[in-house]
């Protein structure tokens, strides 16, 4: 036994085929279950039954809005007489007289220009200031940003109807109750929350070491943010100015307590028409029209952005 040399055991061909080489490391589960949930999705789309129930849903959605547009454009004796469904059988009686006439009239002019001068300069504010407030809270550091983040937070659970009477008592005093800049700072304040709650959720989703990148190269505060942070929050901004211009846009209880007769926007003024004549449908049904459909424009003009907004919420 010891006059004999120790054999060595090598592993045969079979015993290396049980362990394999290791090979590059499996793919996480975090992209198969985006592609998955992509291709479940346009399957689910792709049925039949699906678009059927899509396209009956559409059509019940807009024949309220066909019902409207064809009113508008009827004179008030046909609309008193019949329904605007008969006009479809005579097309030739509609005309774009009471357009005409609405425009023609200056209070609604003027309240068309109210609301313009109201919603745009809040829905600019809103996506700015909250687009710097949600870079801030995400990527900065300060003492008692949590605590200030979550005060925000808070402020979502307060109603509007909380706050008309304090803040219609403060406007007095310092002079801007019963003007445009009243009414926007109103809708600024009270938008602010959610805007600052749902940017700075969507900007904190970037991977860090793209700014670190950034940092690294030189780059600014201030430059990461314009640069870098805002391209790639680009459809959370555009679903953020799209919903927030509706609401300033709809809005009618803010300015009819805090906008005036001179300030009044579009919807102040045909619920005063509305109560001054009654059912008067040669003014309401074309001022109602006019104000639908700029918020329709605005929607088809970044509903690219939109979305690309909600996918990618989807997804995450």
């Amino acid at each position: 036994m010891s006059g004999r040399g120790t054999i060595e055991r090598r592993p045969s061909r079979r015993t290396a085929a049980v362990h394999p080489l290791p090979g590059p490391p499996a793919k996480g589960p975090a992209r198969g279950t985006r592609r998955g949930r992509g291709k479940r999705l346009s399957r689910l789309l792709s049925n039949s039954l699906v678009q059927g129930a899509l396209i009956l849903v559409a059509l019940v959605w807009i024949t309220p809005l066909a019902g409207l547009l064809i009113s508008s454009m009827r004179s008030e004796g046909d609309n008193a007489s019949d329904g605007w469904w008969t006009a479809l059988a005579d097309p030739s009686r509609l005309s774009l007289d009471n357009y005409g006439a609405l425009l023609k009239d200056s209070g609604i002019a003027a309240a068309f220009g109210n609301t313009v001068l109201i919603s745009v300069p809040t829905t600019a504010l809103v996506v700015a200031l909250a687009s710097l407030a949600g870079y801030a809270f995400a990527w900065l550091e300060f003492p008692g940003r949590d605590a200030v983040f979550l005060v925000v937070v808070g402020l979502l659970v307060v109603p509007v109807q909380i706050g008309l009477l304090p803040v219609a008592k403060l406007f007095g005093a310092v002079g801007l109750f019963g003007t445009v800049a009243g009414v926007i700072l109103f809708h600024v304040a009270y938008g602010l929350p959610f805007a600052v709650f749902l940017l700075r959720n969507y900007f904190a989703e970037i991977p860090r070491e793209m700014l670190e990148a950034a940092r690294m190269d030189g780059g600014s505060e201030w430059r990461i943010f314009s640069r870098l942070v805002l391209p790639l929050g680009r459809p959370a901004i555009a679903s953020l100015a799209i919903f927030q211009f509706l609401w300033v846009w709809n809005d009618m209880l803010v300015a009819l307590l805090f906008a005036d007769s001179g300030s009044q926007p579009l919807t102040v003024a045909l619920q005063s028409q509305m109560r001054q004549f009654g059912s008067n449908i040669g003014v309401l049904a074309p001022g109602a029209f006019l104000s639908l459909v700029v918020p329709l424009i605005v929607f088809f003009a970044f509903q690219r952005h939109f979305v690309q907004g909600v996918m990618a919420g989807s997804v995450k």
